[in-house]
């Protein structure tokens, strides 16, 4: 099943005495508070993704790390960047570290695509919503990154100007990204 909690096991008939007793056998890995894995589980780049999916259901993967999903980046993020709402607590994980950013109303719940990792559905930005991200969030991720960002998805989405336009209204950014669609055009 890849990444499970004992939650998930119960409605297939695994109760948490028979899974703990597969972690003892060495059957299951235990990979961090409430997370195990099969031992003999393929791991996939995306690994940690599909940790903190099961750990922060509400979240959604944002800037550098939905960049670095999208392929829209050189940057190598140390963190795993997730989005939540403005009066949410911020989980506490021993591993992987978390860099929260905090969205309300349209920014937090337009954009967001469903994908599959390691039996596990994870929530991301889509592309061109993370590029007005990284513009509205610029001062965080550096300018460079949002402009990097930005040719990349202009090279990789022929057409997605529509698309992106929309994303910068909703983020707020449209004046501040038109001087670089401008130059990239």
């Amino acid at each position: 099943m890849g990444v499970v909690r004992p939650v998930d096991l119960e409605p297939h008939g695994v109760s948490r005495a028979q899974l703990y007793d597969r972690v003892r056998k060495g059957l299951v890995a235990r990979e961090a508070r409430g997370i195990y894995v099969a031992n003999r589980h393929r791991y996939s780049a995306d690994h940690t993704l599909a940790q903190v999916a099961k750990r922060v259901p509400g979240g959604v993967f944002c800037l550098l790390t939905a960049l670095r999903f999208h392929g829209l980046t050189t940057q190598s993020p140390a963190e795993v960047w997730i989005a939540l709402p403005e009066k949410s607590r911020k989980p506490r994980l021993e591993y992987p570290q978390l860099r929260v950013a905090r969205f309300s109303g349209p920014a937090l719940t337009e954009g967001v695509e469903t994908h599959r990792l390691e039996g596990v559905e994870i929530r991301i930005y889509s592309a061109a919503k993370t590029v007005a991200d990284c513009f509205k969030y610029r001062n965080k991720v550096g300018i460079d990154v949002a402009i990097e960002a930005l040719r990349d998805f202009s090279r990789k989405h022929r057409g997605g100007a529509t698309e992106l336009a929309h994303f910068a209204r909703v983020c707020r950014v449209t004046r501040v990204m038109q001087p670089y669609l401008d130059a990239i055009a």
